[in-house]
């Protein structure tokens, strides 16, 4: 299965943005949501907004600023919110999404260096990498990102310097084929793995980090328990023990040795 998809992913069209949804996750964004879609909205094919349970209007406030609103009536976490929302971008005929958190800490500026890196490298996954300017982070945020990228880069053989990052372009058809069931904050670390896992080429590329418009989600001790939990459940690599390489082009920063974290 594996296999199946790293070899389907070789034939896929070059990046097209056109092609591409913005999906967006949200619980309870309505002071960055409307000013984030704007942002958005002219460098993709459309912006789909996946309003988890919000309670203050963020869904009235995406959608008068031009996004597709997906509402849930409660509050599922996270990676379902996304889950549901990448979904509903493949059904509607994309190839693409990027995703971001509706905060406003991802930089609408930076959309065009991830959507270089997936014209130019054939990756079928881009993250954007903060760690170039982790001192723009919270000190707490900085350090649990570090250790847990130090973790899921022994875990894959291979550097992974920004694991957390919901600033991410992935080709659709690809990810449909992985088995995903993260449903909170984890999510990002199963959905990288799984890439990784299955052969595709992964690109991290520089981005900036903005401050958000209110207070983490984040529950530093739950969450961190619970990635703990999923953490303790995954398999180590084949081939893990050494350095991998993503075959990627020039801004690949996915074949370094994991121990050099």
């Amino acid at each position: 299965m594996l296999d199946s998809l790293a070899d389907s992913f070789q034939a896929v069209t070059v990046f097209q943005s056109s092609h591409c949804a913005a999906v967006i996750p949200c619980f309870n964004e309505s002071a960055s949501i409307a000013g984030l879609v704007r942002a958005v909205r002219p460098q993709v094919g459309f912006v789909l907004v996946v309003d988890d349970g919000s309670t203050d209007g963020t869904a009235n406030l995406a959608a008068g600023a031009g996004a597709i609103v997906i509402r849930r009536e409660r509050n599922c976490g996270k990676g379902a919110a996304l889950q549901a929302g990448l979904a509903d971008a493949l059904a509607r005929g994309c190839e693409w999404a990027v995703t971001l958190d509706g905060d406003g800490q991802h930089a609408p500026a930076d959309l065009p260096a991830l959507f270089q890196a997936a014209k130019l490298t054939g990756a079928a996954l881009v993250v954007g990498d903060r760690m170039r300017n982790k001192n723009q982070m919270p000190w707490l945020r900085r350090n649990v990102n570090r250790w847990m990228s130090r973790q899921l880069s022994l875990r894959a053989g291979q550097r992974l310097p920004d694991t957390q990052s919901g600033f991410r372009v992935i080709h659709l058809p690809t990810w449909a084929g992985m088995a995903l069931r993260a449903e909170r904050f984890e999510v990002e670390s199963e959905t990288l793995l799984a890439f990784v896992a299955a052969g595709c080429p992964v690109e991290f590329v520089p981005v900036q980090v903005l401050p958000g418009a209110r207070r983490s989600h984040i529950r530093p001790v739950a969450d961190s328990i619970r990635w703990l939990r999923w953490w303790r459940g995954t398999a180590r690599l084949p081939g893990a023990g050494g350095a991998r390489r993503s075959g990627s082009a020039t801004l690949t920063r996915t074949n370094a040795p994991a121990e050099a974290l």
